[in-house]
């Protein structure tokens, strides 16, 4: 085979394989942006109130469905939850026998807890869940500072005013995945 035709049969190749990809884009999506634990993020979502697609969002900027995972700061499992954060969670909505261990290593008790406090934070922030979703980074009292005297309206479109860069980044990357898991799979 002359060179000049091995070139087109490769380059053949690359343009069926790109037809195939755009053809069955919702493949390639679930390919770039899995959800694992989806059975946990479900009994959780409704367990707690929660849009899944919101639980998972956050979960993937978090951790990207990693357990075990323990922060810089302190931040325990799959959501990253302090465990002062954690402690309260546990005492208010009443779980036994939750170890800071639970916590950090299994992904149903991390899920279900983050989820809690989700929905303990879209409460608090009067079903505002971009405001929800600053807050389970920056603290609930950061975030009721920034809308009171505002800083900040608690809008996605304005994420760009959130004070803090690492709570602006998070907010605008658990929207873009909240997005993404929205067009990709059609129900979770």
């Amino acid at each position: 085979m002359s060179w000049l035709r091995k070139k087109k049969v490769l380059f053949a190749l690359f343009v069926a394989m790109l037809a195939l990809l755009f053809i069955n884009s919702s493949w390639m999506g679930r390919l770039m942006y899995p959800i694992r634990y989806t059975e946990d993020i479900k009994v959780s979502a409704v367990n707690n109130d929660v849009d899944p697609y919101l639980l998972a969002a956050v979960i993937r900027t978090e951790t990207n469905f990693r357990t075990g995972q323990v922060s810089s700061k302190g931040a325990l499992g799959i959501m990253q939850i302090m465990p002062d954060t954690a402690r309260w969670i546990v005492e208010r909505a009443e779980f036994s026998d939750v170890s800071m261990d639970d916590i950090r290593n299994r992904a149903d008790i991390g899920i279900e807890l983050g989820a809690w406090y989700l929905h303990s934070l879209h409460v608090q922030f009067d079903d505002n869940p971009v405001a929800a979703v600053a807050a389970y980074n920056a603290g609930p009292g950061n975030v009721r500072s920034w809308l009171n005297t505002g800083v900040w309206d608690g809008r996605s479109e304005t994420s760009d005013s959130i004070p803090f860069g690492e709570t602006r980044n998070y907010v605008q990357r658990v929207i873009y995945y909240y997005n993404k898991y929205k067009a990709i799979y059609p129900t979770l």
